[in-house]
């Protein structure tokens, strides 16, 4: 739609703080304040409205796409919406390896055993590690333990979590990037090491290397929303 507003700014109020477009406050779509818990994460969403211009592009606005959802579609409900990203704790993206080319199991178990030993400590849980993509059950308290870990984000931060999760395919990723363990260029290679190895051998497909940008500005959106709580 048409730009129909000169200024936005982030205003602090009992509820949070707000986003007001030429005095007026922002709701979300479903009707609600859209109150955001950090002055820090309220301007950046207050730069996004600022950054429009004649016409208003939702796509160039992530935080607010995610701050909607949180507000919209999470905080009603937050454990049942962290329960959704439970079955990643079963099928992560780390428990499954290729058969080869050799040096291709080598890059994997260099960057995704570094990840699982981590995850090893941290939540005192075990994996099942595999080659090929045949589903192998995971032993029962480990999805157990890491949904446990995903169910103690609150609202906001599960919303930034999902799309880490989905995007990279890996629970364990997410977690690692979210507790700062590791950053988000080394969360991104794990994530896409195969996609990489793809490349190199076989050269870039346009309509794949385009892809893998749009995902990997949803994932870098996700994360910056994540440490701007």
């Amino acid at each position: 739609m048409k730009r129909f507003y000169k200024d936005a700014a982030a205003v602090p109020g009992l509820g949070g703080v707000g986003i007001e477009l030429d005095g007026r406050p922002v709701k979300t779509p479903g009707k609600r304040p859209l109150a955001l818990p950090t002055e820090e994460l309220a301007e950046a969403i207050a730069a996004e409205w600022n950054a429009q211009g004649d016409e208003i592009d939702p796509r160039s606005m992530p935080l607010t796409g995610l701050a909607n959802a949180a507000i919209d579609l999470v905080a009603s409900d937050p454990a049942a919406f962290a329960e959704t990203l439970a079955p990643f704790g079963e099928t992560d993206l780390l428990y499954y390896r290729s058969e080869g080319p050799q040096e291709l199991v080598r890059r994997q178990q260099m960057r995704w055993d570094l990840l699982l030993a981590w995850a090893r400590r941290r939540f005192e849980v075990e994996f099942v590690v595999t080659s090929g993509v045949m589903h192998r059950p995971q032993p029962a308290g480990t999805a157990r333990r890491l949904a446990a870990a995903v169910a103690g984000f609150d609202a906001f931060q599960l919303a930034a979590l999902a799309p880490l999760v989905t995007i990279g395919g890996s629970v364990i990723i997410a977690l690692a990037l979210a507790e700062g363990e590791i950053g988000l260029d080394e969360a991104w290679a794990a994530a896409t090491l195969d996609e990489a190895w793809s490349t190199e051998q076989w050269g870039e497909d346009a309509l794949a290397a385009a892809a893998l940008k749009a995902r990997r500005r949803d994932f870098e959106a996700a994360y910056r929303f994540l440490t701007l709580l």
